[in-house]
């Protein structure tokens, strides 16, 4: 029997839990400076793709968007919806690599690392190709993604903390070109343990830039974090790319 995609495991209830130092404020604070990058009119149609419990979705939103939020995941949408009482956004389930809606939309941002995932190369350059046709002609895009070097630099093999009488234990490595995540959940009270994986392919700045040539995407700037500073190799915690279809 094939196994689960790690991905349709691992977005789920524990998830709210590990990532809930998460916050409103931050995604407003990176939403502001996409504003400049993006620099589109109020009223822009725009596609959250990997929205997950839709924090850049309703920020995006605060700035006079109009925004659509697409996820996989069934339980971060119902967290995305829960939080969105007047329905200013409008939330659809769906898979990057194939989403369910024609657009066209003035831009599409893909945000903290939602890139990567598959172990087949093809798929992610499937989801830069969704990208393209989803975006109106000269429409623009955001891809916030890791910077490979430095995650290789400064990776922390394994860590632990407690959440609500649960220990969360993550171990991580380096293998076979991707960065790899165990996450082990353990009640202090007793109860069965739940482990997950994450990954997530590492790609060097060049072998992105030729991928998203290829997906007719052109790029106007690579930065290396949401200060707005160039991205710098050796420095760089990410690598957020903005760019443009090309007609």
């Amino acid at each position: 029997m094939e196994q689960e995609p790690w991905y349709e495991k691992s977005f789920g209830r524990d998830y709210l839990l590990v990532y809930k130092h998460r916050d409103m404020q931050g995604a407003y604070e990176e939403v502001r400076r996409m504003m400049e990058w993006l620099e589109l009119p109020e009223g822009s149609e725009v596609l959250d793709l990997c929205c997950g419990m839709g924090r850049h979705s309703k920020a995006l939103h605060s700035f006079g968007f109009r925004v659509t939020g697409v996820d996989l995941s069934e339980v971060l949408l119902e967290e995305a919806v829960k939080g969105d009482p007047a329905g200013e956004v409008r939330w659809l389930r769906g898979d990057m690599r194939d989403v369910p809606l024609e657009g066209p939309f003035d831009a599409v941002v893909n945000l903290f690392t939602s890139f990567g995932y598959f172990d087949d190369e093809g798929d992610n350059m499937r989801v830069l190709r969704e990208i393209h046709r989803l975006l109106a002609p000269g429409g623009r895009f955001i891809i916030d993604y890791l910077n490979p070097s430095y995650v290789e630099e400064h990776l922390v093999p394994a860590s632990a903390r407690e959440e609500e009488g649960i220990r969360i234990e993550e171990k991580r490595r380096i293998e076979d070109g991707f960065v790899k995540k165990t996450i082990v959940l353990r009640d202090l009270q007793g109860g069965e343990e739940r482990e997950y994986r994450e990954q997530v392919r590492l790609i060097p700045q060049e072998r992105f830039l030729a991928m998203l040539q290829e997906a007719c995407l052109e790029v106007d700037a690579v930065y290396g974090g949401y200060d707005a500073e160039p991205y710098r190799e050796a420095g760089s915690k990410r690598m957020i790319f903005v760019g443009r279809r090309r007609a």
